[in-house]
């Protein structure tokens, strides 16, 4: 099949790629994935995976175990789990010692004509979500996961930093939650697309110190590491909502004695995803910036690595 291979921190177009795996698992027809920070960091050598990459999609499924999913429209978990170990037992699938990561971590990905995953991991999309909207699902998915680690009360003091595409999709969905929120970031075009959303916004020079009840951090670098832990106030929260490529430096002494929370945050629930998205609540279209074939998968890479760019999409 025709695939996005990544090795040696390469990409190129292969017509030979193997086909997925099926056994046990359902194999879904990939009609949409998008690109996002995580394939780029891969391809700069953040971790070491060789295949097929991507991890944000929607298709249709081919065959099952299942036969009752076959010819849905689908979307997926990326963490595909064994069931058995003691993480797994304990309800921490996503954090299964024998996981596979779907485009990440032994398991070929997303950017290719079929992939595999396990059908535990399916979720069905509904009609009224277009192909462009459900690749959202993922990322999504991993913006509402905060909401399940921390509570937010109306008129909490709550700030994103970084206005990609998490900080964007961070910071729409805590909007609808009744805080007072702010989004900080560094690029005035992304920045009109939060307030055209209804999120206020700040350059970060302008951000207040010591005042934050939480802060997510969203920019995967120490500077926006540094900016949250000024914004947080003593005994606040400060959530890590991107990795980071190498060690990142934090003033730990800042942290002991503001008894400051760090939290570190992953992936998320696809069912409120999906029921938002459904509900037309948060509007993720403003945020495409490309669209390209599978053919012209390089290419769309080093669209998608341009700076001020959101999601690039590839289509199989």
């Amino acid at each position: 099949m025709r695939a996005l291979w990544l090795e040696r921190q390469q990409l190129r177009v292969r017509d030979d790629a193997p086909e997925p795996a099926s056994a046990g698992e359902s194999v879904v027809r990939v009609t949409c994935a998008g690109v996002c920070n995580t394939d780029l960091e891969l391809v700069r050598g953040y971790y070491p995976f060789a295949g097929v990459p991507g991890h944000e999609f929607v298709g249709v499924v081919e065959r099952s175990d299942d036969a009752a999913w076959v010819g849905r429209r689908v979307v997926g978990e990326i963490n595909a789990s064994c069931g058995t170990c003691r993480a797994c037992a304990a309800g921490r699938r996503t954090h299964c010692e024998r996981r596979t990561v779907l485009g990440i971590k032994s398991r070929d990905g997303a950017f290719a004509e079929r992939l595999c995953l396990p059908t535990a991991n399916l979720h069905a999309v509904p009609e009224g979500v277009g192909d462009e909207a459900a690749v959202f699902v993922e990322p999504l998915a991993a913006a509402l996961e905060i909401q399940e680690q921390v509570r937010f009360e109306t008129g909490q003091r709550v700030v994103v930093i970084g206005d990609g595409k998490l900080g964007q999709l961070v910071a729409r969905s805590l909007r609808l939650t009744g805080v007072d929120l702010v989004a900080v970031g560094r690029h005035r075009s992304k920045l009109d697309l939060l307030e055209a959303a209804g999120v206020a916004t700040l350059p970060a020079a302008e951000l207040p110190g010591r005042r934050a009840d939480v802060v997510i951090e969203c920019t995967g670098n120490g500077d926006g590491l540094a900016l949250a832990l000024k914004a947080v106030r003593p005994r606040g929260s400060i959530v890590l909502k991107s990795t980071y490529r190498g060690d990142a430096t934090l003033n730990m002494s800042a942290v002991v004695v503001d008894e400051i929370a760090l939290i570190g945050s992953r992936c998320g629930p696809f069912a409120p995803a999906l029921a938002l998205l459904a509900g037309g609540r948060v509007d993720v279209r403003p945020l495409v910036h490309g669209r390209y074939s599978l053919a012209d998968g390089v290419e769309a890479f080093e669209h998608a690595a341009r700076p001020g760019i959101l999601k690039v999409l590839l289509r199989p």
